[in-house]
Order: C-alpha cells, then sequence, then structure tokens
C-alpha cells in the first residue's frame, strides 16, 4: 500500500496525491474565510466537508480529533486543521491545511487594521455585527448536537456535558481543570470499570 495514502477505514475515500494538497488548501481557506463566530462554529462546517462530502476521515474519527484539538493550547481552528492535515498526508498535509484556515483571517484582519478606523463609527457596520452574532450562536449550537450523537451520549451519561458547563458557567470552575477531571475519569473508567461491565 502506498505510504502516501490514508489509513484503509471502510468509509474513507483515497484522495492522489498530487491533487490532495490543493484541494486540502482550498477547503480549509474556503472554510477560514466563510466561518464567524471563531474555531467551534467551524465544527460543522469542517464535519460536513471531511466527513460527509469528502469522505476524508471517519465520523468517530472525527470526534476523537476534535477531543484532542479541544485539550491542545492554542487556537482550536488552527488545531483542527493541522490534526485533519496530519492525519491524511502527515507534516505536508498539516502544513497545507493549517497555512488554508488561518490564510483568510489574517489578510482580513490585516486590511481591518488598516481601515479600522475608518468604518468602526459607521451605524449600518455595527447593524451588520448585531445580525450576524444570532447566526454565530447557531453556529456553534448546531455541531454539539451532532457531536453528541456521534459521541454516543446516552440518558446514562449526558449528565457529564451539564454538570461540566454548569461549574464553568455558573461556579466558575476553570476549564482546565474540568479537561484534567475529564481526562482523568476516562482513564479511570475504561481501566477499572468498563472491563467488568
Amino acid at each position: 500500500m502506498d505510504k502516501d495514502n490514508i489509513s484503509s477505514t471502510p468509509n474513507t475515500q483515497r484522495p492522489s496525491p498530487k491533487g490532495f494538497y490543493w484541494e486540502a488548501f482550498k477547503t480549509f481557506f474556503k472554510i477560514g474565510a466563510f466561518t464567524l463566530g471563531g474555531g467551534y462554529a467551524m465544527i460543522s462546517i469542517i464535519q460536513n466537508e471531511v466527513v460527509v462530502k469528502k469522505k476524508w476521515i471517519p465520523e468517530d474519527q472525527f470526534v476523537d480529533l476534535i477531543a484532542v484539538a479541544q485539550s491542545c493550547p492554542g487556537v482550536f481552528a488552527a488545531n483542527i486543521s493541522v490534526f485533519v492535515g496530519y492525519k491524511m498526508r502527515k507534516t505536508p498535509g498539516a502544513i497545507c491545511t493549517c497555512l488554508g484556515a488561518i490564510l483568510p483571517s489574517f489578510l482580513i484582519i490585516l486590511c481591518i487594521a488598516l481601515f479600522f478606523h475608518q468604518f468602526m463609527d459607521i451605524p449600518w457596520v455595527a447593524a451588520i455585527f448585531r445580525g450576524i452574532r444570532p447566526a454565530v450562536v447557531a453556529l456553534i449550537a448546531a455541531p454539539t448536537f451532532t457531536l453528541a450523537k456521534s459521541a454516543k451520549l446516552s440518558l446514562a451519561n449526558c449528565w457529564i456535558p451539564i454538570v461540566t458547563a454548569i461549574a464553568i458557567w455558573l461556579l466558575g470552575v476553570n476549564p482546565v481543570y474540568v479537561i484534567i477531571a475529564a481526562g482523568l475519569g476516562g482513564f479511570l473508567y475504561g481501566k477499572f470499570i468498563k472491563p467488568t461491565e
């Protein structure tokens, strides 16, 4: 098997090595250019592109990549693009997807920094951003239900995200401690409880 090919998971496609890098760059450039609201709003778009349309990565592996990307320091959008690219074509793939994801933001922010003072007080610009905010909330909320289904959340374990959200939102618990506790709890469950079930 060609070492450049991706994992032979049944529900993944194998793009040719020559065409993959340009296709991956275009895909993540499009994602980076049209995603508003930060990295979490990207989840549904990335999932639609790399899991549903192109079938580069199986859905269960995509959920794992999101978990790892969220646990790593740095910008989530860059993290998830690096992990997807690395999964597909190792380091060259990671560089390609990461550049595609961050380049639109860099260019847009550069333009805003150069000309922001000229339109920051224009009423219709402020109105546009007020209209975008609810859509951003929906973009972040929508993949939550899809990921919950992919992660096989049930009535038995749905208390975990609920308690986590309450701990962070109402009690002010640092998310770092939540991540560490969740990782430790998952390890202990897999090590001692699951084998006895």
